[in-house]
């Protein structure tokens, strides 16, 4: 399992071949990334995403250790940036790697909706108005939760 938190862009081919390298034993290895999107259409100038560097390493370790622990998992991993990023920059990914694909799905989507509504994540948007906001709790990633 690898969690990491960073304020630096990251390389999302590079860390999916990195994690995928080398695992003759697992039959699936699934990714995901999320990326800053503007749901204005060109009114979002940046995102800034702000953390407690411990409180949210420990948290994401745990999200991601309960994912390994529930499904038939050989690895995880975590990436989450913080500071700012402009709309299309990767925010964050995840991958795991199973034995077989439905683990691999299902702990994926596990860990991205915890990771959106659990991890200890403070979003503000800096719209080109100059207009600066926090980024409430929406109640459908709440929601999600519950098929868990």
């Amino acid at each position: 399992m690898h969690v990491i938190v960073q304020e630096s862009a990251f390389d999302f081919g590079a860390e999916a071949d990195r994690f995928a390298s080398g695992r003759h034993d697992m039959g699936a290895v699934v990714t995901f990334t999320g990326i800053v999107r503007d749901f204005g259409g060109g009114g979002l100038d940046a995102m800034e995403i702000e953390h407690y560097p411990g409180m949210t390493q420990k948290a994401l370790e745990k999200i991601a250790s309960d994912a390994i622990g529930r499904w038939s998992l050989g690895d995880a991993l975590v990436i989450h940036r913080y500071g700012r990023m402009e709309p299309g920059e990767k925010i964050m990914m995840v991958a795991t790697a199973a034995p077989h694909r439905k683990d691999a799905f299902e702990a994926a989507e596990y860990l991205m909706d915890y990771l959106k509504s659990r991890a200890p994540f403070w979003k503000k948007e800096h719209a080109s108005s100059g207009k600066t906001d926090w980024v409430a709790a929406k109640d459908e990633d709440e929601d999600a939760l519950t098929r868990w």
